[in-house]
C-alpha cells in the first residue's frame, strides 16, 4: 500500500477511476476522458495536469488529479484537486488521507498558499471526512460555470454584448 507520483503505465488505470468516479457522482454519461487525453494532459510537452495514484498490492485502486491555479492576493500558486477517488473496496484504509497528505506536501514543498477542491453538497460522506482532516467549506462562495452552447456563444460574440 502506497502513495506516489502517477506514472505513464497507469494512465489507463486512472481513466478507468475517473469513470467510476463520474458513476459514483450520478454523472456518468458526462464522462468522455480517454485515454490519449489523459495521457496528454499529464505526459505532453506541456503538462497542465499532474497526478498522484495509491496502490495496493501492485493495482492502482485510487487517484488524485490536480493542477496548478493562482492567489492573486496571496502573489502564489495553489492546488486545485480536479478528481479525488478511491475505490469503494479500498476505502477505509487511509487512501483518501494519504492522498491528500501528498498534495498537501507539494504545497509545502513549493511555498504554495492552498489546496482546494469542489465536492457535491449530498456527499456528506465525503464533506464528514474532509471535515476530520480540517477542511472548511466556502460557503461564502458559489461555483459558476460556463459550457456547452453557453460557451461557445460567449467566445464566439453571439451573445449580443457589445
Amino acid at each position: 500500500m502506497g502513495i506516489r507520483e502517477v506514472r505513464p503505465a497507469d494512465v489507463p488505470a486512472v481513466v478507468e477511476l475517473v469513470h467510476e468516479l463520474a458513476a459514483y457522482e450520478r454523472e456518468p454519461t458526462s464522462c468522455r476522458r480517454t485515454v490519449d487525453q489523459l495521457r496528454a494532459a499529464l505526459f505532453g510537452p506541456h503538462p497542465a495536469l499532474f497526478g498522484h495514484v495509491a496502490e495496493v498490492d501492485g493495482a492502482v485502486v485510487g487517484c488524485a488529479l490536480w493542477f496548478l491555479n493562482f492567489s492573486t492576493w496571496r502573489g502564489v500558486h495553489g492546488i486545485y484537486l480536479e478528481d479525488l477517488y478511491v475505490q469503494p473496496a479500498q476505502r477505509g484504509r487511509g487512501l483518501g488521507r494519504a492522498l491528500l497528505a501528498a498534495l498537501a506536501r507539494e504545497c509545502a514543498q513549493h511555498d504554495y498558499a492552498r489546496l482546494e477542491w469542489s465536492v457535491l453538497d449530498w456527499n456528506e460522506p465525503s464533506i464528514a471526512f474532509y471535515r476530520t482532516l480540517g477542511a472548511v467549506g466556502m460557503e461564502e462562495w458559489t461555483t459558476f460555470r460556463l459550457h456547452g452552447a453557453a460557451l461557445q456563444r460567449l467566445g464566439s460574440g453571439q451573445d449580443g454584448g457589445c
